[in-house]
């Protein structure tokens, strides 16, 4: 079966003298395809798509490629595409030449993720400062009816970059390169990397992953685009790994920090569906990340562990850290989930996770451009 990450890395980074320039204007290149798109966006399909004063949208294709093996697409996951928002709500209102990085994003998942059509995430801004920005973000479901999660996020500004090259008078239109097979999140996804709703009710979720690890069942659809793997579990832990792959590098040359926010939310659920017994779907409810250092796309092994601190009749309450592949920690995540007896592994019986209130899934308006 294809393995995309293992494929040579397809994209590029804006020039350095684009940097320079006020955000609108940097905006409004790339979407003349004055810079090349990021190997992120190749591989998922993951990109901004506009933006406003203290505003920004992004989206992301609801690709099967990304399923877990329950065939949702994972809460972690969201973050991909609410980073891009979070980060260039504030980005919007930054002077020209200021370098920033997300230091912590909190997400609370309102109903599931399925595949099919297109995710998008509008971000606003709530306060830039000198040296810190706050945003929020709403995800909307493909049909953009119903929101799917709603997240904040605490940008550290930096100061300004000197030395830049000057701009060209007339920036060119980048030539693409052209490939002879598509970008992977658009080929055909992966076929039985979901487990059918009968290995659920038979087997617990520790026997569940204990037989995806030994090869008995099949790893899910997002292991063939990322490389994100299941490696060890026990009663209310687990441990995945992931190659800090080019192939999840933002514009800004290093893994984007929503792709490590996947894989430490992916543990976090791991571990909680380790003490539920058959017949019992495994809800997220909530995820929380606090970024410590960067992560260079060099192909090294990022390893993240995770373990239930408490587990009651319906929640499991989980903690975690990502480690690069020198053991220093790069991230440090906590999250909740519940069990959910009865319920199909895919949570089809039901669509509300959180907020019984009709209005409180309803996203309020974002001002476009």
């Amino acid at each position: 079966m294809s393995e995309a990450w293992r494929e040579p890395v397809r994209g590029g980074y804006p020039d350095l003298w684009m940097l320079g320039l006020p955000p609108a204007e940097r905006f409004a290149l790339w979407r003349r395809d004055a810079s090349l798109l990021p190997p992120l966006h190749h591989l998922t399909g993951a990109r901004f798509s506009g933006f406003g004063d203290g505003t920004a949208e992004a989206e992301m294709p609801a690709s099967q490629w990304l399923t877990n093996s329950a065939g949702l697409i994972g809460g972690g996951t969201l973050a991909i595409v609410a980073d891009i928002a979070f980060g260039v709500s504030v980005e919007s209102q930054l002077p020209p030449a200021t370098p920033y990085t997300t230091a912590e994003l909190s997400l609370t998942f309102l109903a599931p993720a399925r595949p099919g059509g297109t995710l998008s995430a509008h971000g606003q801004a709530i306060r830039v400062g000198r040296a810190v920005g706050l945003s929020e973000v709403f995800v909307l479901d493909p049909a953009g009816e119903t929101l799917i999660a709603h997240g904040t996020s605490r940008i550290a500004i930096m100061p300004p970059i000197e030395g830049l090259p000057e701009p060209p008078r007339q920036p060119a239109v980048v030539e693409r390169p052209v490939h002879e097979t598509p970008d992977p999140y658009l080929r055909e996804p992966p076929t039985g990397t979901v487990l059918p709703q009968e290995v659920w009710a038979e087997l617990s979720g520790r026997e569940v992953v204990e037989r995806q690890i030994s090869g008995e069942l099949p790893a899910p659809a997002i292991h063939h685009l990322t490389g994100i793997e299941l490696t060890a579990a026990g009663d209310g832990t687990a441990e995945m790994r992931m190659p800090a792959s080019a192939w999840l590098e933002s514009p800004a040359r290093r893994l984007q920090g929503g792709t490590i926010a996947m894989l430490a939310d992916s543990t976090l659920q791991i571990a909680a569906l380790t003490t539920a017994p058959p017949g019992t779907a495994v809800a997220g409810l909530d995820l929380k990340v606090n970024f410590l250092r960067p992560v260079s796309g060099d192909g090294a092994d990022l390893i993240a562990r995770a373990e239930v601190e408490h587990s009651g009749r319906t929640l499991a309450i989980t903690r975690g850290r990502v480690e690069n592949s020198e053991g220093k920690p790069v991230m440090l995540a906590t999250g909740s989930a519940m069990y959910l007896p009865g319920r199909a592994a895919d949570l089809s019986s039901e669509e509300e996770l959180a907020g019984p209130a009709e209005e409180n899934n309803t996203a309020p308006p974002i001002a476009r451009t």
